[in-house]
């Protein structure tokens, strides 16, 4: 993954690099409080659009850290000169922000016989600033039902992409089509676990989402990830298998979906999970995880995997030991103590490489009951967004 970023750095230095996009909360107009999630979650659709793209886009972390360092209160409606004062501190080149308004319906409107009643409408206006030339571009609109919400987000989204990234762009019927609409309640519960500030909150309000709307994969993969945090391997999994293709966290599910059924023992699923991820994803670590899966099951393209993660980063030392471990399991010492070498030269104080490299000199064969199986290393980062914008990198560097 150094070799990843560091590809990253090489592109942002080149003429022509995609701009790097600060996603703000969009401010409340309304006269009830109570609706300053729709802000965030605006931020949040229109900020995993960009993502699924390939696009560069601030951690939504990244920007609260500002605001602290700034005194800016969660939710402030900020001025002109604020927005570019948080631009500037997290060097970002585009900035979107905006406002939203909520109109309650009008007092004994009736409702359709059998429909539940409106609640209301709302109104998004989405603004962008280009810092870079402190240049306004086109305010971009949104209006409909309240209800229909999670619709005019993902609308607005794809204006926002098509403005930032019209190539990247697919119709916005294909677009829409891989966002099915959510119900409202469902996304206010998702939204405010996306808030919360401890697990148990972020667990209640994650889970509500999933009752209310069992479509809804990114609330799914949010408790699998709650789950993984605490080891909880079995029920990550459950949670986590759940989620769609069409999910935008589609791949980062199946990889720690994939993490949780190695540690649960279960390495055919594990290495399915890997597989998936692979086809679409091919990262050091999956390819590395993979590779470790079909060792535990006594694969012989175990060790191709671990050269693949190898060749993308032979920098680090675990890549090393895995591909050593390999051909140790196949009788190859030689060969095998050379990369355990290669581990002790970038991890002095390795002691399952000290004792690889002695069994591999001794030439000493694994055996059934052998205190060194099951000695594979395995990697839990991800970085998908790291390889999409590479591949946006060098994708927008070819000739037209």
């Amino acid at each position: 993954m150094r070799r990843l970023r560091s590809l990253i750095f090489l592109c942002l230095a080149l003429p022509g690099w995609a701009d790097t996009v600060l996603v703000l909360p969009f401010f409340n107009e309304s006269s009830t409080a109570n609706l300053d999630w729709i802000g965030e979650s605006v931020a949040h659709t229109v900020s995993e659009a960009l993502l699924s793209r390939g696009l560069l886009v601030l951690d939504r972390e990244d920007r609260e850290e500002v605001y602290r360092r700034l005194s800016i209160r969660p939710n402030a409606h900020l001025t002109h000169a604020s927005v570019i004062k948080v631009a500037e501190a997290l060097d970002s080149t585009q900035v979107i922000y905006g406002e939203f308004d909520v109109a309650a319906p009008a007092p004994g409107a009736a409702g359709t016989p059998g429909v539940s009643p409106s609640r209301g409408t709302v109104r998004i206006t989405a603004y962008t600033l280009d810092m870079t030339r402190m240049r306004k571009g086109p305010d971009l609109m949104e209006s409909g039902a309240l209800e229909d919400l999670a619709q005019l987000q993902a609308h607005l989204a794809w204006q926002v992409l098509r403005f930032l990234a019209p190539d990247l762009t697919p119709s916005a019927e294909q677009f829409l089509s891989e966002r099915p609409p959510v119900r409202l309640d469902a996304m206010e519960n998702y939204t405010r676990g996306l808030l919360a500030s401890s697990d148990e909150q972020k667990h209640r309000y994650f889970t509500q989402a999933v009752r209310l709307d069992e479509r809804f994969a990114q609330p799914q993969f949010e408790l699998g990830k709650l789950h993984w945090a605490k080891k909880e391997y079995r029920l990550a999994a459950d949670w986590l298998a759940r989620v769609k293709p069409s999910g935008p966290r589609y791949f980062e599910a199946n990889f720690l979906l994939g993490l949780c059924l190695y540690y649960s023992g279960d390495y055919a699923g594990a290495q399915a999970a890997f597989e998936r991820v692979a086809e679409s994803v091919p990262l050091n670590e999956v390819f590395n995880d993979l590779g470790a899966a079909q060792s535990r099951r006594n694969l012989p393209a175990a060790l191709d995997n671990f050269q693949k993660a190898l060749e993308g980063d032979p920098a680090d030392p675990d890549f090393h030991f895995n591909v050593g471990y390999a051909l140790w399991k196949r009788g190859e010492f030689a060969a095998a103590a050379d990369s355990f070498r290669a581990v002790l030269q970038r991890s002095q104080d390795d002691p399952q490489a000290t004792l690889m490299l002695g069994r591999c000199l001794a030439k000493t064969p694994p055996r059934a009951t052998d205190p060194s199986a099951g000695l594979e290393r395995v990697k839990s980062n991800y970085e998908e967004g790291a390889y999409r914008q590479l591949k946006a990198a060098l994708e927008s560097k070819q000739p037209k």
